[in-house]
């Protein structure tokens, strides 16, 4: 491992609406205030970009962005937060816009994905994930693209299978491929069994985040672990997972044992909570 560990995170960097609301809409037609509403940079990969690098990682973001307005201001706010991102070219950025509540609620809605990227950047990234300590690829038509190249196998890697229900094809290949998995709770009927099974598919260690509970991990050898999550002054639960991710993995790298770096990760997902951000860096 080098003095100063090198990670490449693959996947979402969008620009995001959120819009804070006292409740849900129902599925009626009528009219509701929002509490409140800001834009901001979003997307798994960039939040755990930030965090990796507010924790001294040198990390390397590789997302599809496109040539539009939107695609600017995630490239000035993601630069003004030193994140190095390797562009990758798109016909449009990224978008969403994410309804929230105060108690943890949001439905997310996605008004522009990204296009195919072209066989030169994925070969491109594919290098820079070959020379890396190790690679974190999100879920995502570019993560998939990416696991088929041989560059992109030679580095560890870890990935956010997110609210993975256990069964899903589309996230088989990600699971196989990976050496650490991640995901939350929301369709996990037992938490431990979803573990079990992801470790039957390959990973030595799998985690399992689960809100205001904090979060359990397995490992292969059968060892249990499980954290408490530390008490916070909810802003906004966007990006506590990615949060977690990184301080787990930014631990991992400077040699913590596995119930350290649980802890750190407990510590960094505080900081996503308590901010309207992905990272605090995102509103200097």
């Amino acid at each position: 491992m080098s003095v100063s560990p090198t990670v490449v995170v693959c996947g979402s960097a969008s620009w995001n609406q959120l819009i804070l609301l006292d409740h849900l809409p129902e599925p009626v037609p009528h009219m509701q205030f929002a509490l409140a509403s800001w834009e901001t940079v979003g997307g798994t990969s960039a939040g755990k970009a930030l965090h990796l690098a507010h924790l001294g990682i040198d990390v390397r973001l590789c997302s599809p962005l496109g040539p539009d307005y939107e695609g600017g201001r995630v490239r000035r706010a993601l630069a003004a937060a030193g994140i190095t991102c390797e562009a990758i070219a798109s016909e449009r950025t990224e978008r969403h816009v994410n309804l929230m509540t105060n108690d943890g609620g949001r439905v997310s809605i996605s008004i522009a994905v990204p296009s195919t990227p072209a066989e030169d950047d994925l070969e491109a990234v594919a290098a820079l994930i070959a020379a890396a300590d190790l690679t974190v690829i999100d879920m995502s038509e570019l993560g998939l693209l990416l696991l088929e190249r041989e560059g992109a196998r030679r580095t560890p890697l870890w990935v956010d299978l997110q609210d993975y229900d256990g069964s899903s094809a589309f996230h088989e290949p990600f699971l196989r491929a990976a050496d650490a998995v991640f995901m939350n709770d929301d369709k996990a009927n037992d938490p431990w069994d979803l573990l079990r099974s992801c470790l039957d598919r390959g990973p030595r260690l799998a985690v399992c985040t689960r809100g205001a509970e904090g979060a359990i991990a397995l490992e292969r050898g059968g060892a249990q672990h499980q954290i408490a999550a530390v008490p916070a002054d909810v802003v906004d639960t966007n990006g506590a997972g990615d949060a977690f991710i990184a301080g787990l993995l930014a631990a991992s790298l400077h040699g913590a044992s596995l119930g350290d770096a649980l802890k750190a990760a407990a510590a960094q997902a505080r900081i996503a909570i308590e901010s309207k951000h992905l990272h605090p860096m995102l509103g200097q």
